[in-house]
């Protein structure tokens, strides 16, 4: 299948939990989260936002706002276009992570294409 979309604020999430929203499974730290920012051009802090957890896709032609999740240990963002979408793969695979969208759909299943899902 490829990008779930359309649906109005729709979350995608890298996670190490089984389900995005699960309350215990290992968490994407912040310290693990700053680390990878500081080796990702494509990645800057949020002027609008301010916070060690707040960056945006600066590449992305709308600076993608991208948020580290304290209570989740998650990295997340709303409604993102493809190009967001293999950016979040490539950031997951970095944190040895996946993304999950909010209805449990997988992404990334194809390495040779980050926009196709699979449905739990």
């Amino acid at each position: 299948m490829r990008r779930a979309g359309g649906e109005l604020g729709y979350d995608l999430h890298i996670t190490r939990r089984n389900f995005w929203a699960d309350d215990d499974g290992q968490a994407i730290t912040l310290e693990e989260w700053l680390v990878y920012v500081a080796l990702d051009v494509d990645i800057e802090a949020d002027p609008q936002n301010p916070g060690p957890e707040n960056y945006v896709i600066a590449s992305h032609p709308d600076r993608w706002p991208l948020r580290w999740h304290r209570r989740r240990g998650e990295v997340y963002t709303k409604n993102p276009d493809d190009l967001v979408v293999a950016k979040l793969v490539q950031i997951a695979r970095a944190l040895n992570a996946r993304v999950l969208g909010d209805d449990d759909e997988i992404y990334g299943i194809d390495p040779s294409d980050p926009l196709v899902f699979e449905r739990r």
